[in-house]
């Protein structure tokens, strides 16, 4: 299929996934999406601080792609939404919640030029150093202030990553510094020598890894931490690790094209995402063709065989449509995955 008619079909399917978000999730303020779909009483109980994160994160990606304002906009809601419904502060008990909310929040302050956000992104991070870094288990960010023994990558990666884009937008040392401090006390812990990321050491209190949790955001926040790490400071080395990670999830987390269904809790259904949107950034990067293939075919068959006629809601496995109700976790996933083939599309 010639580029121009790739670059269309990316740009079409885009606009519909950002579509279905509201299409199958809205919900009268302050509530803003149903956390399922169809919406059973009892769904909404529980306020996903990071999941509203990701919504603004690829309400910014339709931004990026389109330069329409009203996709700003809409960040900008979201944005709110979760300030008032977290009693106005930025702050809760997830050090990982808060990275999340963050990272989508230097984007909008990227993408809007108002310093207020990135204020809020400084601020966020200065308290997840002050607070969540310790000396358990050797350094590291914990994962909620009432575990600070319990360390895992999903803390640390979006500390990296955040940390050093805040370096690169102000050319303050100390936040290269401790991107690095973090890094290297990522890879000494959770990175096997194939590159493959671990969730986590120490959750109950025994020392251990949880070599059992095999998870592909991990994997993603490895791959953006060495992305962020390879423009600061100029060594190509961390994208050759990072390709070595990713040609490893790769081929220990994909099966028959896609990646597998990781679980039906809710939170994961964000994790391919994640990966999605890593891996593209390294693509950018690296110009490597073998994972552009890979992010764009296992997104078409998700386009081919993973919706129901007519719909575009979808699951945790992207080979056949969802069964049951889906979260908005999983949905996020899509449009994810999505955004990020329009973007590589567009490139070539």
């Amino acid at each position: 299929m010639p580029d121009i008619d790739l670059r269309t079909l990316w740009n079409q399917r885009a606009d519909l996934a950002q579509a279905s978000l509201f299409r199958y999730f809205a919900a009268p303020e302050p509530q803003l999406l149903h956390n399922r779909y169809p919406c059973q009483p009892g769904d909404d109980d529980v306020f996903n601080y990071w999941w509203l994160a990701h919504a603004m994160d690829v309400r910014l990606d339709a931004y990026e792609r389109t330069g329409d304002p009203a996709w700003c906009q809409q960040a900008r809601r979201i944005f709110d939404n979760i300030l008032a419904r977290n009693g106005g502060s930025p702050f809760n008990d997830y050090f990982d919640d808060m990275l999340w909310f963050a990272l989508a929040t230097l984007r909008l302050a990227d993408a809007t030029g108002d310093e207020a956000f990135r204020s809020v992104a400084i601020r966020i991070w200065h308290h997840v150093r002050d607070n969540g870094w310790n000396e358990h288990q050797g350094g590291g960010i914990a994962w909620r202030v009432a575990q600070p023994y319990y360390k895992n990558t999903p803390a640390n990666g979006p500390f990296i990553i955040l940390s050093a884009r805040l370096h690169s937008r102000t050319r303050e040392s100390h936040y290269l510094e401790w991107a690095l401090r973090t890094m290297a006390w990522l890879e000494q812990t959770l990175v096997e020598p194939d590159g493959f990321v671990h969730d986590g050491i120490n959750r109950l209190a025994d020392g251990a890894i949880d070599k059992h949790w095999r998870f592909t955001y991990n994997q993603g926040l490895y791959l953006g931490a060495c992305v962020e790490l390879a423009r600061n400071t100029g060594d190509d080395d961390y994208l050759r690790r990072a390709l070595r990670t990713a040609r490893t999830a790769v081929a220990e987390l994909m099966t028959d094209g896609v990646f597998a269904d990781e679980g039906e809790g809710g939170d994961e259904g964000l994790f391919k995402g994640i990966f999605y949107r890593y891996a593209r950034l390294l693509v950018d990067a690296t110009g490597d063709a073998e994972l552009r293939a890979t992010l764009l075919n296992s997104t078409n068959i998700l386009w081919e065989r993973g919706f129901a006629e007519g719909e575009t809601l979808a699951g945790n496995d992207w080979s056949r449509p969802p069964t049951g109700s889906v979260a908005y976790s999983t949905q996020l996933s899509a449009i994810m995955a999505t955004e990020a083939c329009a973007a590589l599309a567009a490139a070539r």
